[in-house]
């Protein structure tokens, strides 16, 4: 770590709850970080690492209210935060010949828009201290087009993708902005889709096996801390071989 930051080692964390989320937080709290946890709703997950004490401050924030939204943005952007890491992943099991506009306008708000304007609220602390890392979860289903019941999900996550040229020209200020793309993770999210035949997905993997929420974390950590010194722009797939 650059020697004069590391009394910044602070990093948000948005949609912690997950269990990607629960995964990334451990590996953080045990290189020292100070970890920003956001959760929309319910925080219990986050008790098993009361052993961290301050070191974990818990974020709580419904990303489809504005005022709540606001009022992370106003606290975000007076914290020296140097790591920005969306985990955020809305599923309506909607499908795409039943999805409406107002389905679509809150799985992307939840999971593109409203991240992206915390995000930009940490630009300027870590513009004056020379120091950023950016990190976007997106999904395979970008690349195949999701499946029937994921339309909204897949369709914001290709949104989220998307790095405008301003985010490539901050390259230039040690700020480094990635995109990880994951593959069918065994998740509660994984669980949650309507229709999934798991067994029947998992032989469409090449390497024949779901990828587990520590194997996602670790390459997580690798691009959104000091670790990356010169990743920037890329779209990372863990998807076992798809």
């Amino acid at each position: 770590m650059y020697s004069n930051l590391k009394k910044y080692k602070r990093v948000l964390i948005l949609g912690a709850s997950s269990d990607i989320g629960m995964s990334v937080i451990k590996k953080f709290l045990k290189e020292d970080w100070h970890v920003f946890a956001h959760a929309n709703k319910s925080t219990r997950r986050f008790k098993k690492f009361s052993i961290f004490g301050k070191k974990l401050k818990l974020l709580k924030c419904d990303l489809n209210k504005q005022n709540q939204v606001k009022k992370l943005i106003k606290f975000t952007s007076k914290t020296k935060i140097i790591s920005y890491i969306n985990l955020v992943g809305y599923l309506d099991n909607i499908s795409y010949k039943k999805t409406n506009l107002e389905s679509l306008i809150k799985s992307l708000t939840i999971n593109t828009l409203a991240p992206n304007l915390i995000k930009r609220s940490l630009i300027t602390n870590m513009v004056k201290l020379k120091f950023g890392r950016i990190l976007d979860l997106s999904s395979i289903g970008v690349k195949y087009g999701g499946s029937e019941f994921t339309y909204n999900y897949s369709f914001s996550k290709h949104a989220l993708e998307y790095i405008p040229s301003f985010f490539k020209n901050l390259t230039k200020k040690n700020i480094l902005t990635n995109i990880v793309r994951v593959g069918v993770v065994n998740t509660r999210l994984l669980r949650k889709i309507k229709g999934k035949n798991i067994k029947k997905r998992k032989k469409l993997i090449p390497i024949k096996r779901l990828a587990s929420a520590e194997e996602i974390s670790e390459t997580i950590y690798n691009l959104a801390s000091e670790k990356n010194t010169y990743i920037s722009g890329e779209v990372t797939t863990i998807a076992g071989g798809e």
